[in-house]
């Protein structure tokens, strides 16, 4: 059987455990459940800290994982991103005191804290910039006012929680993360592990997009299929008003009420928005 660790908690769990529901796949109902066996689809589910994720899968002991891309970085693991999941993002920010107009040269020799060591050392070192690096788990904006660093590196969102701390960001991000799947580098892709991928593809894109179904005249399907191209091309039907047909296409989701706007001042009427569970592109 193909052995997957999922993270058992954390901001990346729930989403990950809907997203494989959404794939087919049975998950745990019990929080307290360490492993789940999904006989039908030949796999077993170990459910994991995030943190150990990478380690795991980088040993060998699990051939493929869903974790953050933060923490494959951090863990300096032996495995490697196989598809990006589109959730749980976040970025990765330097931050120094507010008002201390920082660059990236400045970082050199100061004192940098963070939760992520492996990840900052790993980039400074890109960077040729050489600093010490202080490993905290939490709390990491207090510790220049506190006096443990000179500096930080952190996951910032709205920055409210640094500029309560009398910090802010300098320098392009670090790193920007998300939650993806990762396999052990070098590994070869058995079968159960191609069909899990090409499952998560499928979900992942049927997020990014939505059917549009409308009538319109056939004088006026040309300027249409203009605004909905659909992935190939749109799907037209004859409708039994002989001079009217009626079009399917797969626009993307952000893109909908625009889409819909445009489709209604070109003739478009009956404009039908439904949600894709699942697909093959």
């Amino acid at each position: 059987m193909l052995r997957v660790a999922v993270p058992n908690k954390g901001s990346l769990a729930d989403d990950s455990i809907a997203i494989l529901k959404e794939a087919g796949y049975r998950q745990r109902s019990d929080s307290r459940d360490l492993v789940l066996v999904d006989s039908e689809n030949e796999v077993e589910f170990y459910y994991l800290r995030p943190r150990d994720i990478a380690i795991y899968v980088g040993s060998g002991e699990l051939e493929a994982g869903i974790t953050g891309r933060d923490l494959l970085i951090d863990s300096s693991a032996e495995a490697v991103e196989l598809l990006s999941l589109n959730f749980g993002g976040s970025t990765f920010r330097f931050a120094g005191p507010a008002n201390g107009a920082y660059k990236l040269s400045d970082i050199s020799g100061k004192r940098v804290a963070t939760a992520y060591p492996g990840l900052v050392a790993h980039h400074l070192k890109n960077l040729n910039i050489t600093a010490d690096v202080v490993r905290l788990d939490g709390a990491v904006e207090s510790s220049v006012r506190l006096g443990v660093a000179d500096l930080i590196a952190d996951v910032v969102s709205t920055g409210n929680t640094l500029r309560q701390a009398g910090l802010e960001v300098f320098g392009e991000p670090i790193l920007t993360s998300e939650a993806i799947v990762i396999a052990r580098k070098g590994f070869e892709i058995r079968t159960e592990l191609e069909i899990l991928i090409r499952r998560l593809q499928g979900v992942v894109t049927a997020r990014k997009y939505v059917l549009l179904d409308y009538d319109i005249p056939k004088d006026c399907v040309d300027k249409a299929c203009a605004i909905t191209p659909g992935l190939e091309s749109p799907t037209i039907s004859p409708l039994q008003k002989p001079d009217w047909v009626a079009v399917r296409a797969m626009v993307p989701r952000k893109d909908t009420n625009r889409v819909m706007d445009e489709l209604w001042l070109v003739g478009a009427r009956g404009i039908l928005v439904t949600d894709i569970h699942a697909c093959r592109l």
